[in-house]
């Protein structure tokens, strides 16, 4: 990619028809964080801020089409990897990905529904293992990060922190470990990486939001560190801007008024704080 041009992001996931989760997040993040955002969807969801209703999943033949149709004719910059669900499809993209040479994969490893129930049958599980050796960063959640490394999810900072370690060296990927899930008045994030001289290789802390607004946080916070890497081409710069437009976002969650649940992020705030008004006054002032 030059220099100063904008990344292409393609995400690869899930559909949210309320559009606070999936692809519609991944979307919304990717231009909020300066990048073109393209989709390749994986599962059609019937879902809303309440919940997940049915998935309607496509032949893996068609989603090789899809992913195939992106790369002939566009450059990748990076991808970001969401909902799979399945073992062909998980093997489709594995196999894809083998293919395309792709400078930078992020995966969010969907396997835990919000009640705790698991997503991925054990061939699926399986393929997803598998996967974990062809992508450069993972970003679980806690009850997700204990299903790949088998153990139970950790109850503290410190024991995520070395959980994220053992998945690292497990896999030879990069681990993005979120506190999200921990009790307490900050939320803390890391960067592990066990192949580093220090394998906390970044730790960044911001205050708690008291927001039940937060659906879509995985989606978006995968979508936007592919988005800032492709952009300044470290995961550590990734993960401090990325952690502070989050923060904003979820900051002003509140000011959405979307659906009776857990409802979206605000994915634009600063976008239209810092940069649509001044835009439209611009425009009004010309004509």
């Amino acid at each position: 990619m030059s220099a100063g041009a904008i990344p292409r992001i393609l995400s690869i996931a899930g559909t949210d028809p309320t559009g606070g989760a999936g692809i519609q997040a991944d979307l919304k993040s990717i231009a909020a964080t300066g990048g073109y955002g393209m989709a390749v969807v994986t599962a059609l969801v019937a879902q809303n801020t309440r919940g997940v209703r049915s998935v309607h999943t496509p032949p893996a033949s068609f989603l090789r089409e899809q992913l195939d149709a992106v790369a002939d004719d566009v450059s990748i910059d990076a991808v970001k990897i969401g909902m799979l669900g399945s073992t062909d499809l998980t093997q489709t993209v594995n196999a894809w990905l083998a293919d395309a040479g792709v400078p930078a994969v992020v995966l969010d490893p969907v396997m835990i529904a919000t009640s705790g129930d698991r997503l991925l049958d054990d061939g699926a599980e399986a393929a997803l293992r598998r996967l974990l050796h062809r992508v450069d960063l993972v970003t679980p959640n806690l009850p997700e990060l204990a299903v790949l490394v088998q153990e139970p999810v950790a109850e503290s900072w410190s024991s995520a922190l070395a959980q994220g370690e053992r998945l690292s060296a497990a896999y030879g990927v990069k681990v993005l470990v979120k506190g999200g899930h921990l009790a307490g008045a900050r939320c803390p994030d890391a960067l592990v990486d066990a192949g580093a001289a220090d394998p906390l290789v970044l730790q960044v802390r911001a205050p708690r939001v008291d927001t039940a607004n937060t659906h879509g946080t995985g989606c978006s916070m995968s979508a936007a560190m592919a988005t800032f890497h492709a952009r300044l081409g470290r995961w550590d710069q990734a993960l401090t801007a990325t952690k502070a437009w989050l923060q904003e976002a979820l900051e002003h969650a509140d000011e959405l008024d979307v659906g009776s649940g857990h409802g979206p992020v605000h994915h634009f705030h600063g976008v239209w704080e810092r940069g649509l008004d001044a835009a439209a006054d611009s425009r009004l002032k010309q004509g």
